[in-house]
């Protein structure tokens, strides 16, 4: 049986054709009107209304159905958070291809995005704030959040996910064009950015389930200590690592990173500093340079946001981390690389951004998370929950496809660390990862 996890419910909708219901309407149709690039279609009943540019392409044309006008209701008091709400509550609906294109379209038109966040869904942006800081990333917070997502069930997690077991942007080169084959280029990718050599003590700070420190310790001959907080991919770690007889070179631990000791020749994180927080940032990256040898060279994979929202994305509580991970925060560029400057003594040598191979990750997840929904519900999960993973597949991939999200590997090096610079053809993108289907 599946770990039951409580998520949060959504804002309740006034009911039925009520004259509030019908002012919801008009204000959300009203801030749709300021839409100029891309087209969206919305299908009420017999009514079919077009918004934006009617002669924009079909990768940037999306289409609706609404099925409740409560939907507008959510919209109206909690803006692209009600939004979610209201798809993961079937108040309306679209095909999977459409809600990656609609997120990439509302992204485009800022304009319209914030009149949708309006004065009304404005009154409850404290709330969502407040709600925010209850789940600062505290070593008991950490805890709490990474359970939320990680253990909900290793079952589920397998029916999207590649065999590697890799949850993070995998690299589609000429060579990697399967799911597979591209997560472990992301993994191998990793591993010849950090000049990783038999004899080297790797620490891994985020393991996920363990295919970073199987790969780095099967084919570069390393020693790995591995750490995560989450019990679940603890325990398939330990096991992946036994089944391949690598229990004299990888020690799982379960360990918060801010209690981590001991010296080590190189670091990873991938995709882990997602769920340190804002506050905790400058601790991260002092620890990190702690941990390391002064020779030491680290590579963080990371999500980032583009620096301009920055700061917005360090306060507000949109649906990602309302509904899917709790106390996570996006970061840019330019705050992992002051951090480094105020709390270590490391230098950016590299930084490689692979935005453009997360659009094709994501669709390639989602693809397998919708074949097998059945599935899912077999081992427990409700059509809210479904319904609930499918939003936020889209969402995420919606945010690549427009760049307003993106991950990048940061290479950086300690003082006295000699290596020839990395360098490396750019990792090639596929033609799909440029529009969604």
């Amino acid at each position: 049986m599946t770990q039951s996890i409580a998520h949060p419910k959504p804002l309740t909708a006034p009911a039925r054709g009520s004259a509030m219901s019908s002012l919801a309407r008009r204000m959300v149709l009203a801030s749709l009107g300021r839409l100029r690039e891309g087209r969206l279609t919305i299908v009420e009943g017999s009514e079919r209304r077009e918004y934006g540019d009617p002669g924009a392409p079909q990768h940037q044309s999306a289409t609706i159905r609404i099925r409740d006008p409560r939907a507008y209701s959510l919209i109206a008091s909690g803006g692209s958070v009600g939004a979610g709400e209201g798809y993961v509550e079937n108040l309306w609906d679209a095909e999977p291809g459409d809600v990656v294109r609609l997120i990439a379209l509302l992204l485009r038109n800022r304009e319209a995005l914030e009149a949708m966040n309006g004065r009304l869904a404005r009154l409850a942006s404290p709330i969502r704030r407040l709600a925010y800081r209850t789940q600062r990333n505290s070593t008991t917070g950490s805890q709490r959040n990474i359970a939320a997502h990680y253990d909900l069930s290793n079952d589920f997690f397998r029916l999207f996910l590649d065999p590697t077991m890799t949850y993070s942007c995998a690299i589609f080169t000429g060579d990697a064009r399967t799911l597979e084959e591209a997560s472990v280029e992301k993994l191998d990718r990793a591993c010849r950015k950090l000049a990783l050599a038999p004899g080297d003590r790797l620490l891994e700070i985020g393991t996920g389930w363990g295919s970073m420190a199987l790969h780095a310790a099967a084919h570069y001959g390393c020693r790995v200590t591995t750490t995560t907080i989450s019990r679940e991919q603890a325990a398939m770690a330990r096991q992946r690592v036994a089944e391949a007889g690598l229990t004299d070179r990888i020690d799982v631990v379960e360990t918060d990173y801010r209690d981590l000791c001991g010296r080590y020749d190189k670091l990873v994180s991938i995709e882990m500093i997602e769920a340190v927080g804002r506050e905790y940032l400058d601790t991260f990256f002092e620890t990190c340079s702690r941990l390391l040898e002064p020779e030491g060279l680290m590579l963080v994979q990371a999500i980032t946001i583009r620096d301009q929202f920055d700061d917005r994305a360090a306060r507000e509580r949109d649906w990602l981390k309302k509904y899917i991970f709790p106390g996570s925060c996006l970061l840019s560029i330019s705050a992992m690389q002051s951090s480094l400057k105020r709390t270590t003594d490391a230098r950016v040598v590299h930084v490689e951004d692979l935005g453009p191979h997360y659009v094709t990750t994501l669709s390639a997840w989602r693809d397998r998370f919708i074949a097998r929904a059945g599935e899912a519900r077999s081992l427990g999960f409700d059509e809210r929950f479904v319904r609930m993973w499918n939003y936020y597949l889209c969402y995420c991939e919606g945010a690549m496809c427009e760049r307003h999200c993106s991950v990048v590997q940061l290479l950086a090096a300690k003082p006295r660390n000699r290596s020839e610079p990395y360098v490396e053809r750019a990792a090639t993108v596929p033609l799909r990862a440029i529009a969604p289907r």
